[in-house]
């Protein structure tokens, strides 16, 4: 696991991925964070790799939600993101859910590491801010 940290791009797959949030077209952009939630989110991957790049969109959802953090990382995207697709929430919500859920990869390499109840702390505020967007 690349990581120095337990924040949302504080690996090499999510940093990686703000690079690629920023190479989409301005458009574009919902598109790449719908393509990593939906990976998470339906019957699809609950791996490493794929969970990170679903946290980071989720993070990038809900700084747009009332009372969401700014992503101030030097490690996300560079670029201010259009806003975003409401629709993308609920989307959001149910990729953090499966990655929380028991036997799902992050989480186990998190508990590994020992951190896995800072990482689920950070989810769960995640989580909070989509769900109550969503009127949850």
């Amino acid at each position: 696991m690349g990581a120095w940290d337990i924040g949302h791009f504080d690996n090499d797959t999510a940093a990686d991925f703000g690079g690629r949030v920023d190479d989409a077209e301005g458009a574009k952009k919902a598109d790449v964070l719908r393509e990593a939630l939906a990976a998470v989110a339906g019957t699809g991957s609950e791996g490493y790799a794929e969970g990170e790049e679903a946290v980071a969109a989720a993070a990038l959802v809900a700084a747009q939600c009332p009372g969401g953090e700014p992503v101030t990382t030097a490690y996300g995207p560079k670029d201010p993101l259009p806003p975003l697709p409401e629709d993308l929430r609920p989307l959001a919500v149910r990729a953090l859910d499966r990655l929380t859920a028991p036997n799902a990869e992050p989480l186990d390499l998190w508990a590994e590491a020992g951190e896995d109840q800072a990482w689920l702390a950070g989810i769960a505020t995640l989580r909070a801010v989509l769900a109550g967007a969503r009127g949850e």
